[in-house]
């Protein structure tokens, strides 16, 4: 018999399962978050081992999900230090690199940046002639003080070739060692975005390293030596740790999406809202076809603007361990929680905060420490918290749905116990069984993907030949983030016509997805 391992690191608690050929729980397990988080991880993988008693050499896949890359851009943490070179002269100077970022995201990373002359218009046309030789002094220069490289030229979508030269030019004079990140890889059309994106890609290498080596480590330390290891994705899906060292950047704003899907495979339901209620927050997203809703919007990171796919998301501040202060008419719900210290600082488990956790014992919705601790709570005050409690996510609800009918909601994370079985703009609440767990689960369950977005010129190409190169261009990045070839199919596809280009061109986005390769 063959197990898989999942591990999802919350603010609160890190959860980890396990999950037979069959996709059937073996175990589940909860283990406090660690200020260090490898030491919460070692311990939810070894209570895993003990509790189900498997050989540790019958487990062969081990997936995680963190936030462990997020932290590093909020916190400006262990980041690398990189330098950016942007292929655009003379079109693109009028705006440089880094426009727009905090200042102290900035002095965290900031190596240099240069534009030199190359790139393309949209329509293919090259502006100027690569500058190979400023590249090359640029390289010169940067050695042995840079970690990585983000290299970004002026629609590089439509045309690859600067990038990948710059890239081949700038490894002679850095050496091996240094990583690249090419924009035309990570972000849509759209420069500046796309820019920023690619920059946030190569900062995060380190911590990437870091996490990976730390997964690896936590898991040989309990006998696991010879699992493949996977990282989520921010799309609901899989790569394999080599593809996340990469692209980390993939891996921000994963830990929901592990939740959505995770509810989907535990309530098969396709299409619903999910609601996950942490210790900390409660995220609201949508299942379409039983995938995450992607956001059309701008993503904003560490206050970066960004333009690579991005889960579409409501988080706000409230959790289990979420601190509630002058109960009553003037309640202050939030938005600090105490985290993963509520079973120490919660009132019901002896401690000396109000928190939301308290709220919902006192009204009866949940049972757990000793409910004799919030007797003396005024109930009229108690009533008039929970209901505004229940508001705040009743407001999400109505932000998220795109119609005014009623959507059913699946409540998933260990917090969902606070909320009621009937909630305004819901058909239905669904509760599904280890609903607790459902992070780890959606982790542990989830499917390798490839996206692709090219632009093409339909005169040049023909809409069919376009249409079977970006299809076979995205099934080629699911296979290298560890899909198994035979099993993969195009799961979403949008083309838009770009009217204001010559050719009849049309920016073609593809999505493959797959199951993963043994």
């Amino acid at each position: 018999m063959k197990y898989r391992i999942g591990i999802d690191v919350g603010g609160t608690h890190t959860d980890a399962v396990i999950l037979n050929q069959q996709q059937e729980l073996v175990v589940k397990v909860k283990a406090a978050t660690t200020e260090d988080i490898g030491t919460g991880i070692k311990k939810a993988i070894a209570a895993c081992m003990e509790q189900s008693g498997i050989d540790p050499v019958q487990v062969t896949h081990a997936m995680l999900g963190t936030t462990h890359c997020t932290n590093a851009i909020v916190e400006r943490h262990g980041l690398s230090r990189i330098g950016v070179l942007r292929i655009g002269a003379p079109a693109t100077m009028a705006i440089p690199p880094f426009t727009g970022w905090p200042q102290d995201l900035m002095d965290a990373v900031f190596v240099g940046s240069e534009i030199v002359a190359g790139g393309h218009e949209f329509d293919g046309q090259r502006i100027a002639d690569l500058d190979e030789a400023n590249i090359r002094r640029i390289g010169r220069e940067w050695c042995g003080k840079v970690a990585a490289v983000a290299i970004t030229a002026v629609n590089s979508p439509v045309d690859t070739v600067d990038e990948l030269r710059a890239k081949e030019i700038l490894t002679e004079e850095l050496g091996e060692a240094v990583h690249f990140s090419l924009s035309y890889e990570i972000g849509s059309i759209g420069l500046l975005e796309r820019e920023n994106a690619t920059i946030l890609n190569a900062s995060l290498v380190a911590a990437a390293r870091r996490m990976v080596d730390g997964f690896e480590g936590s898991l040989m330390e309990n006998g696991i030596q010879h699992a493949q290891i996977f990282l989520s994705q921010n799309d609901g899906t899989l790569m394999r740790s080599s593809y996340a060292l990469r692209f980390p950047v993939l891996t921000i704003a994963s830990g929901p999406t592990n939740s959505i899907r995770g509810a989907a495979y535990l309530s098969n339901v396709q299409n619903a809202l999910v609601i996950d209620v942490g210790g900390t927050t409660t995220d609201i997203g949508v299942l379409v076809q039983g995938f995450p809703r992607e956001s059309s919007l701008v993503a904003e990171i560490g206050g970066v603007r960004t333009n690579f796919r991005m889960p579409d998301l409501l988080s706000f501040g409230l959790g289990g361990g979420t601190r509630i202060r002058e109960l009553g008419a003037a309640v202050q719900i939030g938005p600090d929680s105490v985290g993963y210290q509520l079973p120490q600082k919660g009132l019901v488990f002896g401690g000396d905060t109000l928190t939301a956790t308290d709220i919902a014992v006192a009204i009866g919705q949940a049972s757990l420490g000793d409910p004799a601790k919030v007797n003396h709570l005024p109930k009229p005050d108690v009533d008039t918290t929970y209901r505004r409690m229940v508001e705040l996510v009743e407001e999400a609800i109505d932000k998220m749905k795109t119609s005014a009918d009623p959507v059913p909601a699946i409540l998933v994370g260990g917090g969902s116990i606070l909320l009621p079985d009937r909630m305004a703009g819901v058909s239905e609440v669904i509760r599904p069984a280890n609903f607790d767990v459902a992070n780890a689960i959606g982790v542990t369950i989830a499917q390798v993907s490839g996206q692709i977005e090219k632009i093409y010129s339909i005169v040049d190409w023909g809409r069919e030949k376009a249409v079977a190169d970006a299809q076979q261009a995205a099934m080629s990045e699911a296979i290298a983030a560890g899909a198994k070839e035979e099993s993969i199919v195009i799961v979403d596809m949008e083309e838009v016509p770009l009217a204001y280009l010559p050719g009849n061109a049309v920016r073609i986005r593809v999505k493959a997805v797959g199951e993963l390769s043994i």
